[in-house]
């Protein structure tokens, strides 16, 4: 026993043992190992077990961990299964240890963190990049492989777990879906006083918005501008949750290109404190009702609005 801890020396941080008994939580017996390599399966994971009271699989690369730069060596790893079920936060300590069977003796070579190793939503997998080195596994001298088949194993005992308190997560959208477009036809226009408009809601990135408009003007805009502002849905948006939308407001003209429209655009955080966002003079009352400009004709006026959310905060 103490002959083959002398000449093997365990993974940086790592101690060796060794062991009569076999690992008590699972065991992976593989027959004819070198056709791993030849077949090019550079990675094989084991079936799940469970072990204080989590779900667990062995992540095995039988060359090395090529991801990692490993050659030359067996790459061995635990790793959490089903973290999706689990609730954000959540943090599981454990120490494990992972078994090499010697067959020529009939024990069992044992290597064990130094210290208990934290498992959470971003860390997922623990192990050892070089666990044994190749040389060493396929020399039938220490019986790890013999007749070209090998077992090895794991034991996991949790130590400590934990639920976080409140937090958020922020998701940034890669590659946000086209900016959706709302068209906004207030009839009546030159009637309206000065009390708050509000367009149809309508949907962007499943959340609904609004349009909203106070036709003589709103706090220093008040008898001299047009107010104009972008609303999220407070009815409709998920408790605690915040978007970030990147969007357009604007007046269209009626008669000339499109180039005269009347158009602002900005970013916002949107959410149950600032729900609004816009401007409090976005044009003054004198351009917009001069006849000859065209954004306000048969007392009609055309709003549209452009919405494209960039990212998503949500609680935990």
């Amino acid at each position: 026993m103490t002959e083959v801890l002398s000449n093997i020396s365990p993974p940086p941080g790592a101690v060796a043992s060794i062991s009569d008994a076999s690992p008590v939580h699972y065991i992976v017996k593989i027959e004819l190992f070198s056709l791993l390599a030849k077949n090019a399966v550079e990675k094989y994971e084991s079936g799940v077990f469970k072990a204080g009271g989590y779900t667990w699989k062995l992540v095995l690369y039988p060359s090395g961990n090529k991801s990692r730069n490993v050659k030359d060596y067996i790459s061995l790893y635990l790793a959490k299964v089903d973290a999706s079920s689990l609730p954000l936060g959540w943090e599981v300590h454990v120490i494990f240890r992972l078994f090499l069977l010697d067959q020529n003796k009939d024990s069992y070579l044992v290597i064990q963190a130094g210290q208990e190793r934290r498992f959470h939503g971003l860390k997922l997998e623990w192990g050892f990049d070089q666990l044994i080195q190749l040389s060493t596994f396929n020399d039938s001298r220490y019986g790890f492989l013999l007749e070209d088949t090998c077992m090895l194993g794991a034991e996991v005992f949790v130590r400590r777990e934990r639920s976080r308190g409140v937090g958020e997560v922020l998701s940034m959208i890669k590659q946000p879906t086209a900016a959706f477009k709302h068209t906004w036809k207030i009839e009546n226009f030159l009637k309206l006083d000065e009390k708050r408009q509000e367009s149809q809601t309508f949907s962007s990135a499943s959340e609904k918005w609004k349009i909203v408009l106070y036709p003589k003007g709103k706090d220093f805009g008040m008898g001299t501008h047009l107010s104009l502002y972008l609303a999220v849905d407070l009815e409709t948006l998920p408790a605690g949750c915040r978007l970030y939308a990147d969007y357009t407001l604007r007046i269209v003209n009626q008669v000339k290109d499109r180039k005269f429209d009347l158009s602002g655009k900005a970013k916002h955080w949107f959410g149950a404190s600032t729900s609004e966002s816009g401007w409090t003079r976005y044009v003054s009352l004198d351009y917009i009702y001069q006849p000859n400009n065209a954004y306000v004709i048969k007392g009609i006026c055309i709003v549209e609005a452009e919405v494209n959310v960039l990212g998503i905060s949500s609680p935990f």
